[in-house]
């Protein structure tokens, strides 16, 4: 699962730093980034955890969760 979850966030910070997702911009659900990854809702949480420690993404509660505007 680690292994999954590194993949994942890889992914998702690769494309911020690509700016494939731009500042303010608003990140896939979970249940899609689970099918198009092949992954548990498990990992997605895990691997956005991740980006919010490193300050790349936010979450907004109810509302989803966004790449910071820093």
């Amino acid at each position: 699962m680690t292994r999954s979850r590194e993949r994942l966030a890889d992914h998702l910070r690769s494309q911020i730093g690509s700016g494939e997702l731009a500042p303010g911009d608003k990140l896939p659900s979970t249940a899609e980034l689970c099918r198009e990854h092949g992954v548990s809702a498990i990992v997605v949480r895990q691997a956005i955890f991740k980006l919010r420690t490193e300050g790349l993404v936010e979450g907004v509660q109810g509302v989803g969760v966004f790449v910071s505007e820093s």
